[in-house]
């Protein structure tokens, strides 16, 4: 059952409308389906807008930052509880003990390579919560087709593509991650 949700979105709000949007209409989602928000704590950008959503819909919000952020002033003051940790290595792998389900907004290399790590130990065994990149206004299509492409070149099965999503609707999103089981784990590594 999924109860807390690892979200992964950009400090800055991008340079169209829809962004702030969809980060407003998932953290709607979020709180009027009793999920929990876990994110990185910051107070800029989709992250602040997505927080904020769920915050005043009633919502909970676990930030969870490293402390050289915290002492630049980027923690969020009014979410419900703040993590301190001393990196983002420890950062990251506390959002996903926490978290039942990992989706990223659009954002910058920091998001993509969260989500990515994400998907990556689940492959390995290492994460058994599903992975969703929220696809607003076709934002990670080249990054669904650089999958696509992992496959056609013999680099990712067709079964671990297929645990992987790229979705602007929310309710396929939260189907899919109601519905995720784990890929399989290869313990064959004979050429």
């Amino acid at each position: 059952m999924i109860s807390k949700i690892a979200v992964y979105c950009g400090a800055a709000t991008g340079n169209l409308p829809v962004y702030q949007e969809a980060a407003t209409r998932l953290g709607h989602y979020l709180a009027d389906h009793q999920l929990e928000l876990v994110y990185g704590g910051g107070r800029v950008g989709l992250m602040h807008v997505l927080a904020n959503t769920v915050i005043k819909a009633g919502g909970k919000v676990h930030g969870i930052m490293p402390k050289e952020l915290v002492a630049r002033g980027a923690a969020a003051t009014n979410i419900t509880d703040l993590t301190v940790v001393d990196s983002m290595s420890l950062r990251k792998q506390q959002m996903l003990e926490l978290a039942d389900g990992c989706i990223a907004l659009p954002g910058g290399p920091g998001t993509l390579e969260e989500i990515v790590e994400a998907y990556s130990w689940a492959r390995i065994g290492d994460n058994p919560n599903p992975c969703v990149f929220y696809n607003v206004n076709h934002y990670y299509d080249p990054l669904a087709a650089f999958f696509d492409q992992m496959v056609q070149q013999g680099f990712l099965t067709t079964e671990h593509r297929e645990k992987l999503l790229f979705s602007n609707s929310l309710n396929e999103i939260f189907d899919f991650m109601n519905s995720y089981t784990p890929p399989t784990i290869r313990t064959n590594y004979q050429n």
